[in-house]
């Protein structure tokens, strides 16, 4: 499968690790079209079955059915919000945990999540919550002690989720549908929550969320 990944940050190196693993094509937009070719050009190294990884301008036009939005909450509103036509019809996965400017709690309103944001914004995309609980670091080396990652997906189009989650399931993580879209609250509140107990971790920023049986 083809994938745009809007943003050529951690996040975005790291689920591009993951989709070039598991043999997905993998599309950069960013401001920085220079940034997105180095990076472009480092994945394609790693890309399996014959997956291409390429760069382009942030605006350019988007022509893969599944977008993943790697930006931070306010860029990722006003990004979306210019892309809301060309969005119709299309998966939009949102990964952002959106932080206020302290880093203590979440900037969205009461009520509402930033996933559900962005679904107004472009009212024609299938929108799914994702990854948002996962670290750059761990998610780009793909396990935690020898074991797959755990990804939370919540969305209203079971279509769109069973999409993503092959994806999630190609680069060899394990995926838990937490359930319609208004659930991506709730993983916001966990996103919050686990980068507010980094202080305290032996290593910062290496740890995830997991469920056990």
């Amino acid at each position: 499968m083809k994938v745009t990944i809007l943003g050529s940050g951690n996040m975005a190196r790291a689920i591009a690790t993951r989709l070039v693993a598991g043999g997905n094509s993998v599309t950069l937009l960013d401001r920085d079209p220079e940034k997105a070719s180095k990076l472009a050009k480092e994945l394609g190294g790693q890309a399996k079955k014959g997956a291409k990884v390429q760069a382009a301008a942030l605006g350019s036009p988007i022509g893969d059915t599944v977008v993943v939005s790697a930006l931070y909450y306010q860029v990722a509103l006003e990004v979306v919000g210019s892309y809301k036509d060309q969005l119709a019809g299309k998966i939009l996965v949102d990964i952002c945990n959106p932080l206020n400017q302290t880093f203590d709690d979440l900037a969205t309103p009461p009520g509402i999540s930033a996933a559900e944001e962005l679904a107004k914004l472009a009212p024609g995309a299938r929108v799914v919550k994702g990854f948002n609980t996962t670290f750059a670091g761990l998610l780009a080396q793909g396990h935690v002690g020898g074991e797959p990652l755990d990804v939370f997906i919540a969305g209203d189009d079971e279509q769109a989720k069973a999409t993503v989650t092959g994806l999630i399931a190609e680069g060899g993580q394990r995926v838990f549908d937490a359930g319609p879209l208004r659930r991506a609250r709730q993983l916001e509140g966990l996103g919050l929550l686990s980068i507010s107990l980094q202080s305290k971790m032996a290593k910062p920023w290496m740890t995830g969320v997991r469920l056990t049986d």
